[in-house]
């Protein structure tokens, strides 16, 4: 994070106190975008510490190596021994077809041209990709900087948590505070996970 995205964040006085507190947090484009989009399936409705493990089976199972051609060749069931459901091993396998046979270049040089919306629309026409999974892609596999996913339930409840006093707001209103961050409401988002996982 540059002293121009921290200027910027630290105009909103309570963000300016979670960047204090959590220290220099980033957002950098994946090394490999297929095998952070498997990460993000995995970690569909699933707490942070499950999601953990059962990815490390997971990448276990391929011998280290997330790829479509390793995921589309493991076995169902050994997959499934990892605590993956049937049904995510099928999102996997979608997403591995996709990458791998698909029309649309997912790599971060494939999307460079592509808005956040068309990236979000390519992706969630993968079976099991929605639109929480595609903005996750959008901030952890593409580094793309001004994302505020509403959809995840943790930035709900840490908006309300640091904003609020944990009372309920409205998504609109979750919007209205997070202008301010604009635009880099990617890097404001990390500050949100961050005191709220604390």
């Amino acid at each position: 994070m540059d002293a121009r995205i921290a200027a910027t964040l630290r105009e909103d006085p309570t963000m300016a106190t979670l960047l204090d507190r959590h220290g220099r947090l980033t957002v950098d484009p994946a090394p490999d975008e297929f095998a952070r989009l498997c990460t993000s399936i995995v970690n569909q409705q699933l707490s942070t510490a499950s999601a953990s493990a059962i990815h490390e089976r997971f990448r276990d199972a391929l011998d280290g190596e997330v790829t479509p051609d390793r995921v589309l060749a493991a076995d169902a069931d050994r997959l499934r021994e990892t605590g993956l459901s049937g049904t995510k091993v099928e999102y996997l396998r979608s997403a591995a077809r996709a990458f791998r046979d698909g029309e649309c270049d997912f790599t971060r040089d494939g999307l460079a041209n592509a808005a956040d919306d068309e990236v979000v629309d390519a992706l969630t026409a993968i079976r099991g990709v929605g639109e929480w999974t595609a903005q996750m892609y959008l901030i952890f596999a593409l580094g793309r900087e001004d994302v505020l996913p509403l959809g995840d339930l943790a930035v709900r409840k840490g908006i309300a948590q640091v904003y609020a006093d944990g009372d309920d707001l409205g998504r609109a209103a979750m919007r209205e505070i997070a202008a301010a961050w604009r635009p880099y409401r990617s890097y404001g988002t990390r500050y949100i996970w961050a005191e709220y996982e604390s």
